[in-house]
């Protein structure tokens, strides 16, 4: 094997740790529970067994591109570095006055989330920059003294610096960073001009604060994890895969990692929209169900929506605007709390509850045996017949029915005066709405008709749920892909290095000034090159450009694709005609007699090249399963004998009806009746609806 065709995907969720290894014959797999409280322990642990298991040398693996929640997980859980935030004297109260959206116009007990950073760690200092970066008021260094002495005795970790206009004029954020380092030079800083640089304060402020909120946490663990693989002899280069869909060095990694919150979902988008590439489909849903969240993506023609903002840790029912705004470059998608170890309670007022509560990895759902006592979905599903407890051998646990059918009784069953089995499928069923709900409101946000759409499921739990949610849906096509239960490792593995910058420039398009235009393009295509050949040394690259345009006054703008070229003075009317055209798509129709205005500009730069020659998924397990199992059918109400195969026995075309189970590594596909699935030519099982008065 050559150094350069072996390459390990890792990717650290709540529950499991997933790896991929990327050899010339085909691609390995494997999946342990995480350890929570350093994960780099299962990383380190996996990659070893997957080497020893394949006779592979450590010097021979030629690259690990890893995602991980812990970002988010630390913003989630308010568990981030001590952090302060340096701002205009006058301005501090920002990031608790927010702006004045509302997520809903009617409640008048609104609560929006917290800022990370308090306001007894949140610093003005005197100096001012106007709106054009003309410098009004000096930065005062004393006074920049005296919050570093407060910041210090306070034992303050971290640091955001964010300045009125830093976007138009980084002067004094870059003065203030230099003089802290030396204040201060056990502290990590941020910089909103470097982090954020665009118009907007509040979201400005919130994604620099964001940064440096979890910016010790993850430099911390990163130093970690590369002198663990230092450690095992390996010499391969580490990327990080980032929201944006694409991959960074881990140099840029732990100086933004605000650009990783989502990393682990994004490479589950990148995986499915490789997945509707090969099936030939224009537009799917993807839907990756784990231990612990749910995400929801849309696809069109091979390719996840893209966002320029970010909305964290929402709180309110998953509604738009209710968490805190991260300006940064995303695959749009929607997260909730819902997964296989969501914990499943009956409230005092008798209603079922499932998440967004995790048992995580540890102790672990009650019939992993470990301590947990909590009901989960796992649980609900082993006491189903969906799952089995040799589907989870090689993992390292060992599941308990027993456990499973105490905990669902106890917590369900007992309060809502129900049998165990009837309980385990109120459980399933309160899941199963819940991600279709979050689905539905994502499709209505974005103005789609989810029923025309196939939906692409993956994740430990994705297989098991997705009939149930598509026929919620209205979905009538379901694709479950090979190596469904580690989507988002290979996801990492089929991604190109892209690193993504935007900048603020206000400008009316009937007094285009192309040479400040193309200026602002040449400084950041440098940027971005470099951190573009920094993780993909060689390989050609490819950029995109996209401008935010909106009618001048509006406070919304859109964004709207333009030639990859620096452009003439005479073109201002081709980009407003540009926009035109996207605001008649998106609004139907245009406002006439109004000025367009360009209010920022975007780059994109990716590397060009199949990053994963071999995609056949290699299982050694020599896995057999039993020709029928008993299984729950949710029509009938009881379990009834259903048949049952694994993935690799299901012949090319073979009809395999429900209700019905496929087994595979890593997850199971659950057919229920009134579904039918076929195997197709790339391996894929289709789920496809059966219609009124042709079957079961």
């Amino acid at each position: 094997m050559t150094q350069h065709t072996i390459r390990i995907g890792v990717d650290v969720g709540g529950t499991f740790t997933d790896f991929a290894l990327s050899t010339p014959a085909g691609i390995k797999i494997l999946k342990l529970p995480t350890t929570s409280k350093a994960p780099e322990e299962a990383i380190l642990d996996g990659i070893t067994r997957l080497l020893a298991d394949n006779n592979i040398a450590p010097q021979s693996v030629g690259g690990i591109v890893h995602g991980t929640t812990l970002a988010t997980n630390a913003i989630i859980s308010r568990s981030g570095a001590r952090t302060a935030l340096v701002t205009t004297a006058g301005f501090r109260d920002v990031l608790a006055m927010a702006d004045e959206g509302r997520f809903d116009q009617y409640d008048v007990n609104i609560v929006k989330p917290e800022p990370l950073i308090p306001r007894w760690w949140r610093y003005g200092v005197t100096e001012r920059i106007s709106a054009d970066g003309t410098v009004l008021i000096d930065l005062d260094d004393q006074a920049l003294q005296t919050a570093a002495e407060n910041m210090q005795a306070e034992g303050i970790e971290s640091v955001a610096i964010c300045f009125l206009h830093a976007h138009v004029n980084a002067d004094h954020e870059e003065r203030a960073r230099d003089r802290l380092s030396k204040l201060l030079p056990s502290a990590t800083l941020s910089i909103s001009s470097e982090v954020s640089p665009e118009i907007g304060e509040y979201q400005r402020f919130s994604t620099t604060s964001a940064n440096a909120y979890v910016q010790p946490v993850m430099a911390d663990y990163l130093d970690r994890f590369e002198q663990g693989l230092a450690a095992l002899g390996m010499t391969a280069p580490i990327f990080m895969f980032v929201s944006n869909g694409g991959l960074c060095h881990l140099e840029t990694a732990v100086r933004f990692p605000i650009r990783l919150v989502e990393s682990g979902p994004a490479g589950g988008a990148i995986f499915a929209a490789n997945i509707s590439t090969d099936m030939g489909e224009e537009e799917i849903l993807a839907f990756d169900m784990g231990g612990t969240t749910a995400k929801i993506c849309l696809i069109e023609n091979g390719v996840p929506r893209r966002s320029a903002s970010f909305e964290m840790a929402r709180e309110h029912m998953h509604r738009q605007g209710s968490g805190l705004p991260a300006r940064i470059p995303v695959i749009d998608l929607v997260e909730i709390g819902a997964g296989g170890g969501s914990i499943a309670n009956v409230d005092t007022l008798k209603r079922l509850q499932v998440g967004p509560e995790s048992a995580g990895a540890m102790p672990g759902p009650a019939s992993y045996g470990r301590g947990g006592k909590a009901a989960t979905v796992t649980d609900a599903n082993l006491l189903l017949g969906r799952l089995a407890p040799e589907d989870f051998d090689g993992s390292g646990i060992t599941i308990s029915t027993p456990s499973a059918q105490a905990a669902v009784q106890s917590a369900v069953g007992d309060p809502l005066g129900m049998a165990q089995t009837p309980a385990a499928a109120a459980i399933c069923e309160v899941v199963e709405e819940q991600m279709a709900g979050a689905a539905r409101e994502h499709g209505r946000e974005k103005g789609v008709d989810l029923r025309q759409r196939a939906m692409v499921a993956f994740g430990g739990g994705g297989a098991l749920h997705a009939a149930g949610i598509a026929d919620k849906l209205g979905i009538d096509r379901i694709i479950i892909p090979e190596a469904a239960g580690i989507g988002s490792a290979i996801g990492f593995l089929v991604a190109q290095a892209a690193f993504e910058i935007s900048r603020s420039v206000n400008m009316l398009l009937r007094n285009f000034d192309a040479a400040h235009f193309n200026g602002e393009f040449d400084k950041i295509t440098a940027e971005a090159r470099a951190a573009v050949a920094a993780a993909a040394p060689g390989l050609p690259m490819t950029e995109l450009r996209t401008l935010f345009m909106r009618y001048h006054g509006q406070g919304h703008n859109l964004q709207v694709e333009i030639p990859n070229r620096n452009l003439d003075y005479g073109e201002g009317e081709m980009l407003a005609a540009a926009f035109r055209a996207k605001y008649i798509d998106v609004y139907k129709r245009p406002l006439d007699g109004i000025d367009v205005e360009c209010v920022g500009l975007n780059l994109r730069v990716s590397s060009v090249g199949d990053s994963l020659p071999n995609k056949t998924v290699l299982d050694e397990s020599g896995r057999t399963v039993a020709d029928q199992a008993p299984l729950f059918d949710l029509q009938s109400g009881e379990h009834v004998p259903a048949a049952m195969i694994f993935r690799d026995g299901l012949d090319i075309g073979q009809p395999f009806v429900g209700p019905g189970l496929i087994k595979d590594y890593g997850t199971t596909i659950h057919v229920p009746r009134g579904f039918t699935a076929t195997r197709h030519s790339t391996g894929n099982v289709v789920l496809t609806r059966i219609a009124a008065g042709q079957g079961n």
